[in-house]
């Protein structure tokens, strides 16, 4: 930034607001930052008392506000991603379709490392829909060097920071266990639930099987639904430490790799993932049944999506894992699960 005469200002781009006041009439920003001073405008500046002008010191090379948002953000955006302008140097970033958001943080954190460069981004690993604006970004100057901007791009070169995974459509066997239920004590209210939570995910619960507190059969039910060609099973019930509860023992008899029995997750503690080849099973503790959201919703859709969460994930959700059970849920507009 420099200071010239108002006689020298014409081509020049002021480097700020100026505010005109016409006593009784107007107050206002009369010439904008960014603004290209004319001809016409030495009278009007002169009449404002306006001697000199701060104006940008700009070099052959920098880059105004608006294309050096558009190159980050064009930059930046991977699969599910559209663009769109929102004046005054910002970009954003918008969901094309409902999916799965992943940001990849290590390249944002390298991103915003460069001089001059904002991004800010939704949290990843949540769903979101179409139209939603997921991140957004822009130079905080009016006006900076193509280098920056040329290395802002550089760091999304192989891989974008963000993007919107779409969500397999997967056909889901559902197994659920109690001997209440088996013998029509009760009335099974699981399974309505999962239907809805999964058909809201894009995917169907083809075959479901209630079965009595015994592994042998829970671990038989998996087998059969495995051999109809489900690529997710579900299991509920019996997950927990009462000696009628036999949904773990009852995965692993069906030849399930556990990945974890347990997660640092409330409402969700009970959780079980597991893998029989490269079909997941999971456990589901009954909290999936009373909660808006709970550890189906931070696990589940990871999952459809094809992602092979690890248990080293899994605890990463310790931090962010409390839901706070507000009286009008809002997730996921909210704290819960917003670690990993």
């Amino acid at each position: 930034m420099k200071t010239i005469s108002v006689y020298e200002a014409v081509g020049t781009v002021l480097a700020h607001d100026m505010t005109q006041i016409i006593p009784g009439e107007y107050k206002g920003s009369r010439f904008k930052k960014g603004y290209v001073v004319q001809e016409e405008d030495i009278a009007v500046l002169l009449q404002m008392g306006k001697q000199n002008l701060y104006v940008l010191d700009l070099k052959e090379d920098d880059v105004h506000e608006d294309e050096a948002a558009m190159r980050i953000a064009k930059a930046s955006s991977g699969e599910g991603v559209e663009l769109k302008v929102k004046g005054e140097g910002k970009v954003e970033l918008v969901a094309k379709y409902d999916g799965l958001l992943q940001i990849d943080v290590d390249r944002l954190m390298e991103l915003i490392d460069q001089d001059d460069v904002m991004f800010a981004s939704l949290h990843r690993n949540q769903m979101v829909k179409q139209g939603q604006v997921v991140a957004g970004t822009r130079i905080i100057p009016l006006y900076t060097s193509n280098e920056i901007v040329t290395t802002a791009e550089a760091v999304c070169k192989d891989n974008p920071i963000i993007k919107v995974e779409k969500l397999k459509s997967l056909k889901v066997g559902l197994v659920t266990t109690g001997s209440e239920i088996y013998h029509g004590r009760i009335k099974d209210a699981f399974g309505p639930i999962l239907k809805k939570k999964f058909e809201e995910l894009g995917s169907e619960i083809v075959h479901q099987i209630i079965t009595d507190d015994n592994d042998d059969v829970i671990a038989n039910s998996i087998k059969q639904l495995l051999d109809e060609g489900v690529d997710f099973v579900a299991v509920t019930g019996g997950m927990s430490v009462d000696p009628d509860d036999r949904t773990p023992s009852g995965i692993r008899k069906a030849g399930g790799e556990i990945v974890t029995y347990g997660a640092p997750v409330l409402p969700g503690a009970m959780f079980l993932l597991a893998y029989i080849g490269d079909v997941p099973v999971v456990g589901l503790p009954g909290c999936v049944m009373y909660h808006n959201a709970s550890i189906f919703e931070l696990m589940v859709p990871r999952i459809i999506a094809g992602h092979k969460p690890s248990r080293k994930d899994i605890k990463a959700l310790a931090h962010g894992g409390l839901c706070r059970n507000c009286e009008v849920c809002t997730y996921p507009n909210c704290s819960f699960g917003k670690s990993f």
